[in-house]
């Protein structure tokens, strides 16, 4: 089985994959993992592997629903209960350095040898490994290493051809990294399904791309001149391929965050007419890097509109410590103050998201396709 390059070509059938998370499931640490339990185009998630969590119901640990995919303590485990035979390993760790430690490095090669192909989304390039190289060749296996970039004489630099995509592009940035913002932005998509509305979904990261999503970039990846051009590139062949009412744009990190730059990029090449922007309420400091307090709704939310001829039109709550009473009541207390819809994805109706996409545009409900202006986006 070869698997095409990630950034390209369409997705496989679905195949039937194990995620490798020890240590991390339910954790920021453990994100693709936990993106790939809640949503997988591609794979049909087995089995997760982290003997911290073992025992439980994936979808129990993260949003207290079962969803039939047990957490096992290791890939014995994994294999013995498979329901069907594993075709891939996916690595489902995101730390913030990319890179693999000794005993994760052992885990994957185990996988290898046990015949598995190897989905790898991290910053260090397993087919450039020799200990992983030479296991997959003996084990007649694939490597496929998602953040791999094009070769830079076919990377894209910002064209402008933005200008004739003929339909609004949302962007779901946020206040921090693995805050939500893929979540929010997958289930944006679907509450406009409900309401008829066809949402394409741009990715930015690793996750997306291996969740099976037809157009997106692993950002970070990118050599920082071509990436403003590589995401209007993947809105264009979005808007070409699917002719949507509109296109959702998944964010990374902050546009405030000191390490991670993607946001600035996202904004400058979907030139972004709408943002919804993912907040923690209680988180106090950056999640990856503790020296850092937290910024505050009301300043992203002006860094954003003072950085990009755009308007925030909603709020997307991540919940994590906060009670139900605590949320609602956020929730109450937001749109008064900044006068857009407010909710919380995860544990509200999805109704409130696409409401805030068809208020700021109404005309998305007509199917009208025409481009819109940047400057009039702001519906407040």
């Amino acid at each position: 089985m070869t698997l095409p390059h990630p950034s390209t070509a369409a997705r496989p059938d679905v195949l039937n994959a194990i995620v490798y998370c020890e240590g991390f499931f339910g954790e920021q640490e453990g994100k693709t993992a936990n993106g790939l339990v809640r949503h997988s185009r591609a794979y049909r998630i087995l089995s997760v592997i982290d003997s911290a969590q073992a025992g439980i119901d994936a979808g129990v640990r993260l949003d207290g629903a079962p969803l039939g995919i047990p957490v096992v303590t290791d890939l014995g485990e994994a294999l013995r209960r498979a329901p069907v035979t594993p075709d891939v390993l996916i690595c489902g760790l995101a730390p913030a350095d990319g890179r693999l430690d000794s005993t994760q490095r052992g885990a994957l090669l185990d996988g290898i040898a046990a015949g598995l192909h190897l989905i790898n989304g991290l910053h260090d390039f397993l087919n450039d490994d020799v200990e992983f190289a030479a296991a997959a060749l003996l084990a007649g296996v694939t490597i496929t290493d998602i953040r791999r970039p094009r070769p830079t004489n076919e990377l894209r630099l910002f064209s402008g051809a933005i200008d004739a995509v003929g339909c609004p592009r949302i962007a779901v940035l946020g206040t921090d990294g693995a805050i939500g913002k893929r979540t929010t932005a997958t289930l944006l998509v679907d509450a406009l399904a409900e309401r008829g509305v066809h949402a394409e979904l741009v990715g930015t990261g690793q996750t997306t791309i291996i969740q099976g999503g037809t157009y997106g970039v692993a950002l970070d990846a990118i050599i920082p001149q071509f990436a403003s051009g590589e995401v209007e590139h993947q809105i264009v062949r979005a808007w070409a391929g699917e002719h949507p009412d509109v296109i959702i744009v998944e964010g990374q990190g902050a546009l405030s965050h000191p390490a991670y730059l993607s946001s600035g990029a996202i904004l400058r090449g979907s030139r972004a007419q709408g943002v919804i922007v993912q907040h923690a309420p209680l988180r106090a400091v950056l999640s990856d890097f503790p020296f850092v307090p937290m910024p505050t709704v009301e300043s992203e939310i002006a860094l954003i509109e003072a950085y990009a001829p755009t308007s925030v039109i909603g709020i997307a709550l991540n919940h994590e410590h906060m009670t139900d009473r605590e949320i609602s009541d956020t929730i109450i207390e937001y749109e008064a103050r900044f006068g857009v819809p407010v909710t919380d994805p995860l544990t509200r109706p999805l109704g409130r998201l696409a409401d805030m996409v068809l208020d700021a545009f109404p005309d998305i409900a007509n199917g009208a396709h025409r481009s819109v202006d940047p400057v009039a986006a702001d519906s407040r």
